[in-house]
Order: C-alpha cells, then structure tokens, then sequence
C-alpha cells in the first residue's frame, strides 16, 4: 500500500495504545479500492499539469478490482480551437501498438502457423540467409553470412539485428531511409529493401529498438493470409468491441481526433504536427500499415486490451491467449548483459526488464528511482512516442492509462505525477 495506513494498521495500533475507541471511524474505500481524495488528487495532479503547460489535455484512465474507479478528461483536444478533451478522444498511440502486435504474433503461435523458434524466411524468404556487419558502422559490401537467421522470438523481442535510420549508424543510414521510402509503395517493397541490407548485429545478441515489429506485422500478413488491419480487426478488435481502433479515422469520428503537438528546438513550445481533417495522415488507409506504431485508439478501448492481458488472456466471455502465453509474454528475455546497453538515454532497464513487446518491472527500488517512478513487481506495458503510457498491475488488479498528443516538456513528468498518485490513492 503506498501513501495511506491500512484500516488494520491503524487499529492494531490504537488497541495497543489502548485508546481505540477515541479513534473516529475510517471512511469506506471508494471505486476500486481507492479513497475518494486521493483519487482527487489523481485529477488535481492532471489539472496541474496542464496549468503548468506540460500538456495542450489528458486523458487518465484507472481500473481496479474490476470495475473503472476514474476517468479525467482534462483540458483540450485542440488548443487553439479549445476543443475539449472527452473521454471518446481518439489518440495516436504510436508504439502502444507492439503489445497488440506481440498479442496477434502468439495468436499464430498458438494456432500453430508460427513459432518462437521458427525461422523467418519460411513466410519471408527475403530475410533469408541475412548478411552481418562486423561493425554497424562498416561499409555495406562488407557484411559476411550472419552465424543465424532470425527467429519470430528476435523480432518480439527487438534482437532480429535490423536496425532503424535512428538506430543505425554509418552507410546503414541512407540505405535504411531509402527502404523506408518504399513504405509508400506497400509492405512487400519494403521488407524486400530491408532484406537486401545487412544486419547492425547478430540476431539474439542485443536489443537494438528498430524495425522489427514493422517485420512482424508483414509476417502476421503473410502467415494469416489477411493483412494485418483484418486480421487485428477480426481477431482481437472485434471481439473486445475496440470499435475505435485502427489504422485510420474514419470522416464520422475525425472529430474526435486529438491534435497532434511537436516541440520547437528553439523556443520549446508546442507546435502542430498534425491535425483531425482531410488532410491529416490518419485520415485515410496507409499503404503500410505499421506493426510498430501505426494503430490510433480510445481509453477504453485500450483498457479492455489492457484487461485481457491482466485476466492472463481473458476478458469477460472471450479469451484470446492461454496463461501460458501471456506469462511468456510478460516476463522478462533480456540477458543480463543484454540489459546493460543504454536504451533511451538512460539506464532504462535497471529496474525492469523486456518481455514479447512489453517491460516488466522487476527491481522495485530501482524503478521507484528512475524516471518511471513506482510501480509494483510484475508490473507491465509499454509507452508511445506521442506521450502515451500504460501499465497494468497484476499484484494490485490495475491498469493505468494515459494518453496525451506530445506535451511542450517532457512526457515522463505529467505521466510519472499520474502514476504516483494513482498509487498512494490505493485504499485497500
């Protein structure tokens, strides 16, 4: 319990003092097991936030002990119209989108069409027989035969060796800029250029957060026989009834498109990156739909995602994935060595590891002082490059979802006041 003495505690020790009844009552837990003023001060956390500029509006979501104990929708969809924020705005969740990927790529494991070990080229022979570089950073006519292949468990756990234009350096650079052009063209021109150029590393040898769940929602394709925006529809939108998640906005939900925000280098404030119209680029299908980050989605549509992982692959009448898959998915695949590597800026790992798409909390010291703040052991999720986060909490029954358009400061400072507060909120 953090921030508030249990009822229990609190008695035991009057009886001892042996002034137990000149102590009042304690009031009732409220939803979910929280005290209604601390979930006060989850919404005055959020409100804060916005008076102080870290964000143009925020979203909040808290699920406990099930049932959903709170919903903040502070501030604006779009800052200059003064759209207000709703509850049914529709985000861009950017890397939130692996989980549901990760949760589709076991699908097929279960069903028998991959898995985890399986090499790649059997539905992508254009990753077969990979080259490798002996440094990233090398000429590409230098790459000599990788010792392996890459498996499906490389690319859910970001170790297949292919690297990103942000990632890669050296030659791969420009040649990793050119296969991105392609995206354009469609899926198979893509991972035809990817496949071409040699890998930055041995697959299964170190984490390199690159292209690898855009690979994934190719292989998904080819695997199902239905592109990825059907197969996710039919297989885990459509049954938690996600009715606003996809990869574009329809024109009769356009206007619950939050505005997207960018930061100016120089004077630090917040610009337009995209806005909800004709002319945004979620407003029509993308040639490529990306597996890494190209899915737009609700609060409570991610939250019953977010509930069937909770529920080890169940939500309500339906489950998706046995408990033995989603404990896979959520425990941690990175060597010891592997966690070394810098990701993020930071030590990024020193209290959490990687799973299938998801962190999973481990070192609860360690995290409390990062610059994640608390979170209980086990605890997992995954974040996305617009500000979204998410966490669900086994140990409390819990999940959290935030859910901004990129603030004027950094995300991690409204994200970590929401998660602290929702904690010490804990009544029960």
């Amino acid at each position: 319990m953090v921030g508030n003495v249990s009822r229990r505690g609190v008695l035991a020790g009057a009886s001892i003092m042996g002034v137990m009844t000149t102590l009042p009552a304690l009031a009732k837990p409220g939803p979910g097991g929280f005290s209604p003023e601390g979930l006060k001060a989850v919404t005055a956390a959020m409100q804060a936030a916005i008076d102080k500029g870290d964000a143009a509006g925020v979203v909040t979501l808290l699920y406990r002990h099930g049932e959903v104990a709170q919903v903040n929708a502070v501030g604006f969809q779009d800052e200059a119209a003064k759209t207000p924020m709703r509850r049914d705005t529709i985000f861009r969740i950017a890397s939130m989108t692996k989980p549901i990927v990760s949760v589709a790529t076991l699908i097929l494991i279960e069903e028998g069409k991959l898995g985890l070990t399986m090499p790649v080229e059997k539905f992508l022979p254009e990753l077969a027989n990979p080259k490798l570089l002996s440094d990233p950073a090398d000429a590409l006519d230098t790459g000599k035969p990788s010792p392996r292949g890459i498996t499906v468990l490389d690319l859910l756990t970001h170790r297949s060796g292919i690297a990103t234009p942000g990632t890669a350096p050296g030659p791969l650079v420009e040649a990793l800029k050119n296969a991105d052009a392609a995206r354009e063209i469609g899926p198979d021109e893509w991972i035809k250029r990817v496949g071409a150029l040699p890998l930055a590393y041995e697959p299964g040898t170190r984490f390199n957060y690159g292209n690898s769940f855009d690979v994934l929602g190719v292989l998904i394709a080819r695997a199902s026989g239905m592109s990825l925006p059907d197969f996710l529809e039919a297989r885990i939108f459509k049954p938690f009834a996600m009715k606003d998640t996809g990869f574009f906005v329809p024109a009769d939900k356009m206007a619950r498109l939050a505005t997207n925000y960018n930061v100016d280098p120089q004077t630090r404030k917040r610009v337009v990156a995209d806005q909800p119209g004709p002319s945004s680029r979620w407003a029509k299908p993308p040639a490529f739909p990306s597996g890494a980050g190209g899915l737009v989605s609700t609060a409570d549509d991610y939250l019953s995602f977010a509930k069937m992982l909770l529920g080890k692959g169940r939500n309500g009448n339906v489950r998706l994935l046995s408990h033995e898959s989603v404990t896979l998915m959520t425990s941690d695949q990175l060597t010891p060595e592997q966690r070394k590597t810098p990701f993020s800026g930071f030590d990024f790992w020193a209290g959490q590891g990687f799973g299938l798409g998801v962190s999973v909390v481990d070192d609860v010291a360690r995290q409390a002082r990062s610059p994640f703040g608390y979170s209980s052991a086990g605890s997992f999720g995954w974040p996305g490059a617009f500000g979204t986060w998410w966490q669900a909490d086994p140990k409390e029954d819990m999940v959290q979802i935030f859910l901004i358009q990129l603030p004027a400061a950094d995300p991690r400072t409204p994200v970590r006041a929401f998660q602290e507060t929702s904690y010490r909120a804990i009544d029960d």
